[in-house]
């Protein structure tokens, strides 16, 4: 069986070939796969994490398959002056940056009555404040400069919609989408553009096991809420970045673009039908979250 033509590489060789990207949350699930795409079309990566030891087996992986530079940036986006000397870092061993990808995340799964302020902090910390540091930081270096950048955001369909059982994640990741069609507006006489992607379900080992840790990916499977029956598949929503990030998107600017199956067409709020979980089982929900690494 000849396979999917949607899986494949979508641009031609050398598309990002002298560019310089920056993942943040780069070493593991999409973020990885888009640095592993982004490499193969010709470009240098920076990954930013919390965890190094992740990103240099990252780094290692995806130099070694490409013969591009990765390199691994030990990061808390959700400190300024931690972002900051990542750009000083980058700036040092490439001599610019000429795009960001806010992909870092964070999320889980529970009815808002039981969150702490804390767990509210923990979410919008990464997502929102994570995403505001890192452009502040690099777009204040780019203007100075005098030199053009793209920024691409990771929002989800909820950031519009609203969704219930991941406020916090939908609290920061709608400040993610204004924030973009903000700055498309305001920095585009700088030559900056900023887009963003919406993804519905792209199962990620770490990600999703938080999320719905357990049977309760078979119970609640993902694929029976996309009319086109499947979930997305990681080389997709790699095609689509590698060409929102690169010169042949030039006039597209201010944009946010859904890659769900219709996912959110179907029905708004991608977690809303967690409102089937009783009560009693949250107690046991909560305690296989916690223990999932």
């Amino acid at each position: 069986m000849n396979e999917p033509t949607y899986t494949k590489p979508m641009l031609k060789e050398g598309s990002l070939e002298g560019k310089t990207i920056l993942i943040t949350g780069g070493g593991t699930g999409l973020g990885k796969a888009m640095g592993k795409y982004f490499t193969e079309l010709g470009a240098d990566l920076i990954i930013a994490s919390r965890k190094l030891e992740k990103l240099e087996e990252t780094a290692k992986e995806l130099s070694e398959n490409s013969g591009r530079t990765v390199l691994p940036v030990q990061c808390d986006v959700s400190d300024y002056a931690s972002v900051e000397k990542l750009l000083k870092t980058s700036v040092e061993k490439f001599g610019k940056v000429d795009g960001i990808v806010n992909n870092a995340a964070g999320n889980f799964i529970s009815p808002t009555e039981r969150l702490s302020n804390r767990a509210f902090d923990i979410i919008v910390n990464i997502v929102l404040k994570g995403t505001y540091n890192t452009t502040l930081a690099f777009g204040k270096h780019w203007i100075e400069q005098k030199q053009k950048a793209t920024v691409l955001n990771i929002v989800t369909t909820y950031a519009w919609t609203g969704s219930a059982y991941v406020v916090p994640s939908a609290v920061s990741k709608a400040g993610v989408l204004a924030l973009t069609r903000s700055l498309a507006v305001e920095w585009a006489k700088y030559g900056i553009r900023f887009n963003a992607i919406a993804p519905g379900p792209f199962p990620t080992k770490g990600a999703w096991d938080r999320l719905l840790p357990g049977e309760l990916q078979d119970k609640f499977d993902f694929k029976n809420k996309v009319p086109l029956k499947r979930v997305g598949e990681h080389q997709e929503l790699a095609n689509l970045a590698a060409y929102l990030i690169s010169d042949f998107s030039s006039y597209i600017n201010g944009e946010v673009v859904t890659i769900d199956g219709g996912e959110w067409l179907q029905g708004a709020g991608q977690f809303n039908m967690l409102e089937a979980i009783p009560s009693e089982m949250w107690d046991v929900i909560e305690k296989m979250v916690r223990q999932t690494k």
